[in-house]
């Protein structure tokens, strides 16, 4: 049912591999191995899915890695259907990414030290900024990346964070620094200001 619907057996099966092995990186005849289909229909496939973005592709030691490109915008959709190697489609819902304030914000509110948080890229609907979510004060590493495990485990992908001491977020937001005017100037939402120091910018 699933090959009609997406059209080839082969992409079936390389979108079946690619979600449930997220991070990991495959060349093409390791592909052609683990799904047993013949070498032209894979390539043929994995450019298909290169260009439409669902997939992304490295070189190393003179060989071209693929891997599944957790950012593309229906990653976690898409992982519900082919994750966990079932057969047939399940149902599911897509809620607007916006909701992750109001389902992430609290919890994030209460780390300790923290005088700033924004969350864009994929946390924010139609934010294509490469950070995820920002943390701005005294803010203990262990901690915030216990946080943000727990996020990626229910958004069922990885989230990119960044942690600056107060001092420096200021300076860089003050001289224009690339990394911060691409966040603020992108979709964001900010989660806390206990400085009101975005709305006085």
């Amino acid at each position: 049912m699933i090959d009609a619907l997406f059209g080839s057996k082969t992409r079936v099966k390389l979108l079946h591999l690619f979600l449930n092995n997220p991070g990991q990186s495959f060349f093409v005849r390791e592909i052609t191995r683990k799904i047993d289909e013949q070498i032209n229909s894979v390539r043929r496939e994995l450019s298909n899915m290169l260009e439409v973005g669902i997939i992304t592709s490295d070189s190393s030691d003179n060989k071209l890695y693929y891997q599944v490109n957790q950012r593309y915008d229906y990653y976690v959709p898409l992982r519900a259907i082919f994750g966990d190697g079932g057969d047939e489609p399940k149902i599911v819902t897509i809620e607007p990414t916006d909701t992750s304030i109001e389902k992430y914000g609290p919890i994030v509110r209460e780390l300790s030290g923290l005088r700033l948080a924004i969350f864009s890229g994929v946390l924010v609907k139609g934010s294509n900024t490469a950070v995820d979510v920002l943390l701005v004060g005294n803010v203990a590493p262990l901690k915030a990346k216990t946080l943000i495990s727990g996020i990626e485990k229910s958004e069922g992908r990885e989230i990119n964070y960044s942690i600056l001491p107060y001092d420096e977020f200021y300076y860089r937001l003050s001289v224009r620094d690339r990394f911060i005017t691409e966040i603020i100037n992108g979709k964001h939402k900010i989660i806390l200001d206990v400085d009101n120091v975005i709305n006085e910018k």
